[in-house]
């Protein structure tokens, strides 16, 4: 299973960032996508699962949840937009948050934590960055993918 993972669009979908994306059989966007629109498009590729970042504010993002849980291929994932908010007590395998628009993937204590970075408007020296993780019989491998 491929999944793919995006953050701090911030109402910008590179056409890179969607082709990175096709083929992915889920998408999470970790937060600050700055508009509806946004999820309407990836939504085009896969289903996604999105979390609202600091920056989602407008009258749309109402409905946008602050964290997610699921369970992909057997690996539960749990999804929010700033890794400081995480709760010390959560379970699970894999972590995706994004905010800092720096790319990062590490592991401790058996948690996989994946921010994809920012594939939204340039931030400083930041690269454009998105990733995916690659799921197959209870394994889990994370890869960020520099657009520029």
């Amino acid at each position: 299973m491929r999944v793919g993972l995006i953050s701090d669009t911030h109402g910008l979908l590179r056409p890179e960032a969607l082709e990175f994306l096709r083929g992915a059989d889920h998408i999470v966007h970790a937060g600050d996508i700055g508009a509806a629109e946004i999820l309407s498009e990836l939504r085009k590729l896969a289903p996604v699962t999105a979390v609202r970042g600091n920056n989602d504010t407008g009258r749309w993002a109402r409905g946008v949840p602050a964290t997610a849980e699921l369970t992909l291929a057997g690996i539960r994932i749990h999804v929010l937009h700033d890794i400081a908010e995480l709760d010390a007590g959560e379970k699970a395998r894999v972590v995706i948050s994004g905010h800092s628009h720096k790319p990062l993937i590490s592991e401790n204590d058996g948690v996989l934590y994946v921010n994809p970075g920012s594939a939204g408007p340039r931030r400083f020296t930041l690269p454009i960055a998105l990733g995916e993780l690659k799921i197959s019989r209870g394994s889990v491998r994370a890869r960020i993918e520099v657009l520029s």
